[in-house]
């Protein structure tokens, strides 16, 4: 096999946000590591606006494969587009028989994937995907190709936010009251998946706790999508916290959750952009359980769950529960969630027992 020019490299992540987010430390490395003259990511139009700020990024492509760019005649015309920009190199650590085709239909000399992916035998080079692994480590191993492990790696996820970005947020949170030396907490309610959501009503009163304990200012996060998750918090805690739900776009999410002083999520895309800003962090995992290797990945962080034996009843959770009980949000408690919030904003919040800066604290309820 001929040596690998690294003088355009194209790196596929077309997932949901938060596997974008979960693979910025590969975009990083990948730069860091060699010697890349240019360096692209193809992802989907949403996720686009967020990675416009990265400095390891000098372009970005976008497969609109839920609209657009959808079926055989959009996959051509995405894999045309990736041709015409003549990659030398292409990686990614998405493991559908789409991405892989969209590499071979553009011709790109060098294809990197994992054995795992449906179009493996598209790779001239494939790695081996390791389940067990964080998600993080899981796409860093795509690098094994090159005589590189994750543990070798930086794995530290950093998401960068531009200046006049941050001034631009920072204004439209003066507009609606939030101050610049009041405690902030920002709370995120919503997900794809049902059965990943925490319910309202807990959410509410939650909020209602812990302006009572903290007198602070809670953000409610959400994009168009989760509009009526968040209007439904909002309406059981009588409106007292604060709607960003359509007010800031996906670019200025990032710049928000900077303002505030623990970050409150389920399982979900702001969870991860939260740890990338170094915000400590609270996930409420439902349906999903973090052996799956999406939980928040520093140690900044408390994951607070239900043990059940049907956890977790599918790999994104789904539409509604598989037993009618929805007994995994249910029985997370406000007074559990309030604890974890409690012992992030104490100074002596680190747990007893040591561990790695990438592992969170899990407090099972």
């Amino acid at each position: 096999m001929a040596p690998v020019s690294w003088e355009n490299v194209l790196i596929l992540q077309t997932s949901f946000l938060g596997d974008t987010v979960l693979t910025l430390p590969l975009i990083s490395e990948v730069r860091r590591r060699f010697p890349v003259k240019k360096l692209t990511v193809l992802c989907l139009p949403l996720n686009r606006e967020l990675l416009l700020d990265h400095p390891a990024i000098d372009d970005i492509l976008t497969d609109d494969k839920k609209n657009s760019d959808r079926g055989w005649r959009g996959l051509r015309r995405t894999a045309a587009r990736v041709k015409e920009k003549n990659f030398t190199v292409a990686l990614t650590p998405h493991k559908s028989l789409r991405s892989a085709l969209i590499l071979y239909l553009a011709a790109v000399p060098h294809r990197v994937g994992f054995r795992e992916s449906r179009g493996w035998f598209l790779f001239q080079q494939r790695a081996r995907r390791n389940p067990a692994l964080h998600d993080v480590e899981r796409n860093l191993s795509v690098l094994q190709v090159f005589g590189l492990t994750p543990e070798q790696c930086q794995r530290v996820l950093d998401l960068p936010v531009g200046e006049a970005t941050q001034r631009a947020v920072n204004e439209k949170l003066a507009a609606l009251g939030v101050a610049e030396n009041d405690r902030v907490v920002g709370i995120s309610p919503g997900s794809v998946w049902a059965t990943k959501r925490w319910s309202a009503e807990g959410f509410a009163v939650l909020i209602r706790m812990l302006q009572q304990k903290y007198a602070c200012r809670v953000l409610l996060f959400g994009g168009a999508e989760d509009e009526s998750v968040v209007d439904e918090v909002q309406r059981r805690c009588g409106g007292s916290a604060i709607s960003l739900a359509g007010r800031i776009g996906l670019r200025e999410l990032p710049a928000a959750i900077n303002r505030c002083h623990v970050f409150i999520s389920n399982d979900s895309g702001p969870m991860h952009i939260a740890v990338a800003r170094r915000v400590p962090t609270v996930g409420i995992f439902c349906a999903t359980a973090p052996d799956l290797g999406f939980y928040p990945y520093t140690s900044d962080a408390i994951v607070v769950q239900k043990d059940l034996s049907c956890r977790p009843c599918a790999s994104h959770g789904g539409r509604r529960c598989p037993l009618a009980t929805e007994e995994c949000i249910r029985q997370v408690s406000p007074n559990a969630v309030l604890r974890a919030v409690e012992r992030m904003l104490a100074a002596e919040r680190r747990s007893a027992s040591p561990r790695s800066a990438f592992e969170p604290e899990f407090l099972t309820v």
